[in-house]
């Protein structure tokens, strides 16, 4: 077993360097990296008894692929979220039809429900408005809510992948709940069985 506060603290550095967006030239990015080193261990060390106090190595290989997998799809999604809100902004003619999806989670925990929730809202064209406690759904507001199921496609896929990297009871291949669609003037809800008025 070891700490998990310098593990957070590296990872806060390796963020650091994404964020700060320095050249890619070995001694420019040697610079930045021992800076995101200082402030992330800072950071990590400060806050750590938010942490338990060890990890398990064996759990962090495991989720490692699984980490990965998320950040590349969310980086994906990003990438074809910005193009497609870019050619509709560019393109008046292409339909705007706003929905807000109702999205029941299988993720339980407090860092999985915000991290897909800011993965959505961090995706141009979607917006995560509300979470309900009571029925652990989050309420996500999307530019284009003619097809449900490919504003859920990638949120499925993250969640997938969050329930292992946050260790949930849930397994990736549990079924989902059903999702709700309310559009904008009257009172519409679109589930998989079909549409009712309300």
């Amino acid at each position: 077993m070891s700490r998990r506060w310098p593990i957070t603290g590296l990872a806060l550095a390796v963020l650091w360097l994404f964020v700060r967006g320095v050249d890619l030239t070995p001694q420019r990015l040697l610079e930045e990296f021992i800076i995101g080193l200082g402030v992330g261990m800072g950071i990590a060390f400060f806050f750590r008894r938010f942490y338990s106090d060890e990890t398990g190595i064996q759990r962090s290989i495991r989720v490692a692929p699984y980490t990965i997998l998320y950040v590349s799809t969310f980086l994906w999604e990003l990438l074809t979220a910005n193009v497609d809100v870019a050619r509709r902004t560019l393109s008046p003619s292409m339909p705007i039809d706003p929905a807000v999806v109702e999205v029941p989670l299988r993720v339980r925990t407090p860092l999985a429900i915000t991290t897909i929730a800011n993965s959505i809202t961090l995706t141009p064209g979607t917006l995560t408005m509300d979470y309900d406690d009571d029925t652990n759904s989050l309420y996500v507001h999307s530019i284009d809510g003619s097809d449900p199921a490919a504003i859920l496609e990638p949120i499925r896929r993250w969640e997938d992948y969050a329930l292992v990297i946050f260790d949930e009871e849930l397994k990736p291949g549990d079924p989902a709940p059903q999702a709700r669609v309310t559009e904008k003037n009257e009172r519409t809800v679109a589930t998989a069985g079909g549409e009712q008025n309300g």
